[in-house]
């Protein structure tokens, strides 16, 4: 559409091959240099309202209804808030491992689907290749082991959450102070057979991922990059820990904002912007504002706050990640594949230590102590730290609910790379197909998942329009 002033309008709409739909509009000058540029959440997510007079314990099952994708996040973030409220935080082992088990196949089966399916036809094929070829069918074509390994640890981390949750999308498996199953001695059985092989593809993939960032180091330094503040759940020693832990925030340079916030205390810490572009919300730090406060959460977030990670092979590459910058914060935005292969890495390891654990097969599920009226419950989905906030009443009733989900917290970060890229590559130019997909690759790495961030319906054709100072239609391109 035109812009209200002066100046041509791009409009790219939906962004493609991310989770859910999203839009981005860039405004031009009359030279064709890049004014304006922002990522639209043009849809509504009303969950919070949707929950409102529901039962708690129905809770973990309805909010993982926001997405097919990371269902898992929701219903484990959920279910961690819901423990507070019936006093059933202190999980039994069982419990607790079999949350965790379930939960290092949801990252590893959401990571294998991002990098394999939507991202490495990028990698792969150059930014702007054919889109005949640049996608998933092209990389199965020319790169057919590459393809089936990503295919089969997507599969693997699925038949995890099958077997713990017991569905593939949309289990029930975390109840309020527990769980509803362990794992069968035969479940465990097929999984260990299965899991060298896992280790050794999810090893692989981080090759790929290291070598496509060190081969275009020079170019990933300036594309889509950018200094910015990181924030994250920690263990109380420092590990990366994806289901529990406390909240670290660190800046550019790795200087602590704070550390080891207790997860009940976060709205201390963060608040939440509105603007009237977008029905994605825009949070930061409180301390440093909302203008410096914007920080970014994910892998490379997360591979950036922690110490150390405590499986030995996603530790040794951890270090390798680190020594590019000298120690401090990776701030390069297409890094974020690489720090996703390491968590992929990670987990397999952490699957394979579970699978020797006997505490799986254990038969104590649910506890229960003081009931409470408010529960918050902290992870790391996937994409980035994700809060899960209830209030009920003495009816059991949900009257109040916050959500704060990963891409929300990139929800600057990931205009601030729409803005750079487009600045750097359509300043000028003619547009083009392969120019404007140079957006959605900065997008892209970020792994956003819309649809959690706004509950998103909407088309799918990408179209492209352009007009000039007076509204008139100059140039239109549309793809399926």
């Amino acid at each position: 559409m035109p812009s209200a002033g002066h100046g041509k309008r791009i409009v790219i709409d939906p962004v493609t091959r991310v989770e859910g739909h999203g839009k981005v509009s860039l405004l031009l000058d009359d030279e064709n240099n890049v004014q304006q540029a922002r990522l639209h959440i043009v849809e509504f997510r009303g969950f919070e309202r949707f929950i409102q007079g529901r039962l708690y314990w129905e809770v973990p099952v309805l909010t993982q209804r926001l997405c097919g994708i990371c269902p898992v996040s929701h219903h484990l973030a959920a279910a961690k808030a819901i423990d507070r409220i019936v006093g059933g935080e202190d999980l039994t082992p069982t419990a607790e491992k079999m949350r965790r088990l379930m939960h290092y196949g949801q990252v590893m089966q959401s990571h294998a689907l991002h990098f394999f399916h939507l991202s490495s036809p990028d990698l792969l094929f150059g930014f702007d290749a054919d889109p005949a070829t640049r996608n998933i069918v092209g990389v199965a074509k020319k790169f057919p082991e590459l393809a089936l390994q990503g295919i089969k640890l997507r599969k693997y981390g699925q038949e995890i959450i099958k077997a713990t949750a017991g569905k593939k999308i949309h289990g029930t498996g975390a109840v309020p102070g527990g769980i509803n199953k362990n794992l069968s001695i035969e479940e465990r059985d097929i999984f260990r057979a299965e899991i060298d092989e896992v280790l050794s593809w999810a090893a692989n993939a981080v090759q790929v991922a290291k070598n496509y960032t060190l081969d275009n180091l020079e170019m990933l330094k300036s594309f889509g990059s950018f200094d910015s503040n990181h924030l994250s759940l920690i263990r109380e020693d420092g590990a990366l820990d994806l289901y529990d832990g406390k909240l670290r925030a660190i800046d550019a340079e790795g200087n602590s904002i704070f550390d080891r916030v207790d997860c009940r205390d976060y709205l201390d810490y963060i608040a939440e912007e509105v603007r009237d572009w977008s029905y994605m919300k825009f949070p930061f730090i409180k301390s440093l504002g909302p203008a410096d406060g914007w920080y970014r959460v994910g892998p490379l977030a997360r591979i950036n706050t922690c110490d150390f990670i405590d499986t030995a092979e996603a530790e040794r590459e951890r270090r390798t990640f680190m020594e590019l910058t000298g120690g401090k914060p990776n701030n390069i935005t297409m890094a974020y594949h690489w720090a996703r292969m390491i968590e992929v890495l990670h987990c397999a390891e952490k699957i394979r230590h579970l699978l020797h654990d006997s505490d799986l097969q254990g038969d104590d599920l649910v506890t229960r102590g003081e009931r409470r009226r408010v529960g918050i419950g902290l992870l790391e989905a996937p994409r980035g730290t994700l809060f899960h906030h209830y209030e009920v009443d003495e009816h059991d009733q949900v009257v109040k609910a916050n959500l704060i989900v990963s891409t929300t917290n990139n929800n600057i970060p990931m205009n601030r790379a729409v803005q750079g890229v487009a600045k750097d590559y359509l300043s000028g130019h003619e547009i083009t197909e392969a120019l404007l997909n140079n957006i959605e690759v900065a997008i892209r790495a970020y792994d956003p998942c819309l649809s959690c961030a706004t509950h998103a319906l909407g088309k799918m054709p990408l179209t492209v329009e352009l007009y000039d100072a007076e509204g008139e239609l100059l140039a239109r391109r549309e793809k399926s």
